[in-house]
């Protein structure tokens, strides 16, 4: 089905005669994505997932994503962005929303293969697109209000081992939520471009040219909480085990290329929360809720290694908090 959709986009958007049937590319958790030779070149192709394509507001946030994408293309950022037919980025085709990229020879990497280069590269590149537009306004997210008593009961008649574990840590999932919709009220009232999920499976890497990937989540949001979460992202937090020295390369590269620092740690600390909403939906896939059968096992793998996340987090806590307050001293901060 995936397939014969390419087919027609391929013929409706002239890209010239298929050479080779589309493959499948892994890595992605929320959208698919497919490679495609054609006669005038090789591209890749994103489809939107369906279910979060009939959210409410999944339509006008492409389209702010968009808008801020034509922005950036402006400037010298290495980003990939998506091509523009008959003045749109994003083409739909019965219902099948998706965009077209130039093919980058590149591979996102390995947590083992991320080293200081890496991370000075991103920190750098983050503070530019961070001063591109910012502005001074407040930084509004809405609270996370999410009924874990409610997933927790339901868990227990789909996988009994989902139950136990979700059980398990219901005090810290609670905890984490309010603690985390008190500290959101708190951030400075500076809002910059944010890619908002600029982890390592986000950057192509040919030896060390890259390209930031998957700009359909750009919005105006707060730079520290960035940083914040791609220092984190670019260390270790996706495998539990954080290199100091890699957290502390991100945020020295910021700081160097002219991005500003917050002066509150716990407040940054208790902010990125966002795990939380990345759990629910995942659980949301293995009740079946609002997703296709197939995510179902991706959200099985997911539960569990966010769970993994949540609670390392917890433990690190004084360990991060130390070292954010070392970045700190001596800094030119902003106070919260």
């Amino acid at each position: 089905m995936d397939k014969t959709m390419i087919e027609r986009a391929s013929q409706q958007l002239n890209l010239g005669m298929i050479l080779s049937p589309p493959e499948q590319l892994h890595g992605g958790l929320m959208h698919k994505m497919y490679s495609l030779v054609t006669e005038k070149g090789k591209y890749a192709i994103k489809l939107l997932n369906p279910h979060i394509m009939h959210r409410e507001t999944a339509m006008a946030n492409f389209q702010v994503a968009e808008q801020l994408e034509k922005v950036v293309e402006d400037y010298p950022i290495p980003i990939l962005p998506a091509i523009t037919f008959n003045g749109q980025k994003m083409q739909e085709i019965e219902g099948q929303f998706f965009y077209i990229y130039e093919w980058y020879e590149g591979t996102s990497l390995k947590n083992e293969a991320i080293t200081i280069t890496h991370c000075r590269e991103i920190g750098k590149t983050l503070a530019e697109i961070h001063q591109i537009a910012p502005k001074k306004a407040p930084f509004k997210r809405n609270e996370i209000q999410i009924n874990w008593d409610a997933y927790i009961e339901k868990m227990a008649f789909q996988d009994e081992a989902l139950y136990d574990l979700l059980k398990q840590h219901r005090s810290l999932l609670y905890e984490s939520q309010e603690r985390g919709n008190q500290a959101i009220k708190k951030i400075p009232p500076i809002l910059s471009i944010c890619h908002n999920d600029m982890d390592s499976k986000n950057v192509l890497w040919h030896g060390f040219d890259y390209r930031i990937i998957d700009l359909e989540t750009l919005s105006y949001s707060s730079p520290f909480i960035e940083l914040y979460e791609v220092a984190l992202c670019w260390s270790g937090y996706e495998i539990c085990k954080i290199d100091y020295h890699l957290f502390r390369a991100v945020i020295q590269s910021y700081h160097e290329a002219d991005g500003q620092l917050p002066t509150d740690s716990s407040i940054i600390y208790d902010s990125n929360y966002g795990r939380l909403e990345w759990l629910e939906f995942n659980i949301k896939r293995v009740l079946g809720i609002d997703c296709s059968l197939e995510e179902k096992e991706i959200g099985l793998a997911e539960v569990r290694e966010t769970v993994a996340h949540i609670v390392y987090y917890d433990e690190i806590r004084d360990d991060l908090l130390n070292h954010l307050e070392e970045l700190n001293n001596g800094y030119l901060k902003i106070r919260i």
